[in-house]
């Protein structure tokens, strides 16, 4: 079993409590999105960023497996590390798609270390649980991000998961500890390019920018698996940063919602 780490402190550790905050951030007016193949969501504490991810938990429709790719922060296990273990969260137990982690076990590792205390994936299960019932997940951590291991990652689950009820997500922040004009200015640029779903200019831009996406390989493994699927697009539902909550604009993270269709 793989309990939460980051439960009291990215989000309310009670049932009651974790559901009344959702709540509060599932109040918004967003359109369901039932082509949607991917998203990137935030990882953030969910007073900063829980209605931005909000945003595209309310579009997207039900599917069988969600596959959960995130950042590996703490460097801990294998470079690109599969999990099997049934996952805990304040709202209950969700368990993995056995049968796709068993596919894809054949070119990445099942490595619980590297999940033992990351929370990218973490953080996005409580919204999963709020919206649906009765789906599995394939939780990916992501310790090794650049453009090849990427595209690589991207066809060996586009092949795994082709003709099956999935939806991929990329758990990311955007940029860090900017100020709200240089972080907004440089969203834009890599957004920019999630949108053309054009990954070797997402690539770019981080480097000529120095832009620091946290998870910029989850992100570049949902835009490559999920054009492989059949998405022709992104789209950004909502984008905002730490310092619409805090009022401080000197030193702000960004966090972007955007589905691939």
């Amino acid at each position: 079993m793989r309990r939460p780490v980051v439960a009291g402190q990215f989000y309310r550790k009670d049932q009651e409590g974790l559901s009344y905050q959702l709540k509060d951030y599932f109040d918004v007016s967003v359109p369901k999105e039932e082509s949607v193949k991917g998203a990137v969501v935030p990882h953030a504490g969910y007073v900063y960023s829980g209605q931005v991810a909000a945003h595209v938990y309310a579009a997207l429709p039900s599917a069988e497996t969600y596959v959960l790719l995130g950042p590996n922060h703490h460097a801990i296990g294998s470079t690109i590390a599969l999990s099997r273990e049934m996952w805990s969260t304040p709202l209950g137990n969700v368990g993995v798609d056995e049968e796709i982690v068993d596919d894809l076990s054949e070119s990445m590792d099942v490595d619980e270390t590297a999940h033992q205390y990351e929370h990218s994936i973490e953080v996005q299960l409580p919204f999963l649980q709020y919206r649906f019932k009765d789906f599995k997940i394939v939780p990916v951590c992501m310790g090794l991000q650049d453009e090849e291991t990427a595209k690589e990652v991207g066809i060996i689950l586009a092949n795994a998961l082709k003709d099956r009820d999935i939806i991929v997500l990329a758990s990311s922040d955007f940029t860090h500890y900017e100020s709200d004009k240089v972080a907004r200015e440089n969203d834009n640029l890599v957004i920019e390019a999630i949108l053309e779903l054009d990954t070797s200019k997402f690539y770019s831009r981080i480097h000529e920018r120095y832009i620091s996406v946290c998870g910029h390989g989850p992100i570049a493994v949902v835009m490559e698996t999920t054009k492989a699927l059949g998405a022709e697009k992104g789209k950004l539902l909502k984008y905002a940063t730490s310092g619409d909550v805090t009022g401080d604009r000197s030193s702000v993270v960004g966090y972007a919602g955007i589905v691939t269709v």
